[in-house]
């Protein structure tokens, strides 16, 4: 397990997506969790600390360019490394 100093900050938004400007790649290096209104969540794309909200895929809906449909849900967030 690796020392909580050698680790980058969670950043207040942060996306998967290697297009998105939140995207941050050092934390990619390490795994990740969402907790997000108590619960751990393994399916989110995209989260904002101070806005409160996650954004994941509804269900296997996608979009005209083959991407899953997203939705946003609103609540506690709160980021973690594993």
């Amino acid at each position: 397990m690796s020392e909580p100093k050698d680790l980058p900050p969670l950043p207040d938004r942060l996306s998967i997506d290697p297009k998105s400007p939140y995207h941050v790649p050092a934390v990619f290096e390490h795994d990740i969790g969402i907790r997000f209104n108590g619960k751990e969540r393994n399916d989110v794309e995209e989260y904002c600390i101070s806005e409160g909200w996650i954004r994941v895929p509804a269900g296997k809906t996608l979009d005209r360019r083959g991407n899953p449909l997203m939705i946003k849900l609103k609540g506690k967030v709160e980021p973690f490394y594993r």
